[in-house]
């Protein structure tokens, strides 16, 4: 895994639309280089951001959107079309203006889907569809895979000391008793996100301030489950200044945009 690097933006929007700048320069060349784009995406206040920034960007149009692979970092377990579903979100922000290949779209299961009630049975599906997505192993070589960050320190919908960020073996997990509603979710975990290429940690405000300070700084992915979220080739943290105002000055990056 890669050690984190830092860059941090003057605000939350300048943070947004240079996330996704970022984020349509790496998919061009993914599917430059391999004919495709893997992303996962992640809901959340900064997410969804970042997507309504890429809606509105100069570039976007640079984008094959026909051979871009999208999946899930989480997703809260209500029904279909449910406001509060990642998916819906997304779409609102950015994927219904744009021409994807609905067969891309690897939303989670809903809790009035083909798996009903049953959390389980949902992240084992989705488990399953990320294996035969693989070229290698259980999940997809994620291009670039995108986690909001929390103030309890959370990412996608790993609690600390909850029994989901301790899985070492399934790629995908049911999650009950969330600390925050809903309380039933389905997760990658943190095996899962590590086979990212790129990890990419979006923190803006200043209630994220504590939460960057603790990840940055030593602590266990446990009791800080962001620290834990690496990339084989790249970790990202995105940052604007309020949530970098409580950083260690020994890892405030020298410049910033």
């Amino acid at each position: 895994m890669t050690a984190p690097q830092l860059v941090v933006h003057r605000d939350k929007e300048l943070m947004a639309q240079a996330a996704a700048a970022r984020l349509i320069t790496r998919i061009v060349d993914a599917q430059s280089s391999k004919g495709f784009a893997s992303i996962v995406l992640t809901g959340g206040r900064n997410g969804n951001g970042l997507l309504a920034a890429l809606a509105t960007a100069p570039a976007r149009d640079a984008v094959d959107w026909t051979r871009l692979d999208l999946w899930w970092g989480d997703e809260r377990f209500l029904p279909e079309g449910d406001p509060d579903r990642n998916v819906t979100q997304a779409r609102e922000a950015l994927l219904d203006s744009v021409p994807l290949d609905p067969k891309r779209v690897h939303a989670m299961p809903a809790s009035d889907g083909a798996y009903g009630s049953d959390v389980e049975a949902a992240a084992e599906a989705y488990a399953e569809e990320l294996a035969r997505s693989a070229e290698h192993g259980e999940v997809p070589a994620f291009d670039v895979l995108m986690l909001g960050v929390g103030p309890d320190t959370h990412v996608a919908s790993l609690f600390p000391e909850l029994p989901a960020v301790r899985e070492e073996t399934r790629t995908v997990v049911g999650v009950r008793g969330a600390p925050k509603p809903p309380p039933t979710r389905v997760t990658l975990t943190l095996p899962a996100i590590r086979a990212a290429k790129e990890v990419w940690l979006l923190a803006a405000g200043e209630d994220k301030a504590q939460a960057a300070a603790i990840a940055l700084s030593g602590a266990g992915e446990i009791q800080a489950p962001a620290a834990g979220a690496r990339g084989h080739s790249r970790t990202l943290w995105l940052l604007d200044q309020a949530a970098a105002s409580q950083l260690p000055r020994a890892l405030y990056p020298p410049a910033t945009a």
